[in-house]
């Protein structure tokens, strides 16, 4: 199983980017794929989940702003973060399987290396 991050960077408030995670090594459009999050001096949170069926699920803290989508065609996910605050800044992890809560097992065999995420002026 892998899992590749990227499109992580430096961005000002407001703005936006949009991650990627590459898999390969499973079937992936018979998972459930999700992002996290660990933010400087905390553990790794949920972001968003999204199922096989494309079904969607975010922390209501980041519903509107984050919008988490697949590719089953090109094995990929992606987290579509718009209105970025200095808050949103920490690496970015995509993992395979549902994982929803925070404080997460950071299994390495579970979750991508990440992408770096800095928002600031």
């Amino acid at each position: 199983v892998q899992l590749v991050e990227s499109g992580g960077g430096l961005v000002q408030p407001g703005e936006s980017l949009r991650l990627v995670c590459a898999t390969s090594g499973f079937t992936f459009s018979q998972y459930s794929m999700t992002w996290a999050r660990q933010v400087p001096g905390k553990g790794l949170d949920w972001v968003s989940v999204i199922n096989s069926e494309g079904s969607t699920y975010y922390p209501d803290n980041l519903k509107g702003r984050f919008t988490i989508s697949r590719d089953n065609a090109k094995k990929m996910v992606y987290l579509e973060m718009t209105n970025l605050k200095f808050e949103d800044t920490g690496v970015y992890y995509c993992g395979r399987g549902a994982y929803i809560g925070s404080d997460l097992d950071r299994d390495p065999g579970r979750w991508g290396q990440g992408t770096q995420v800095t928002v600031s002026s």
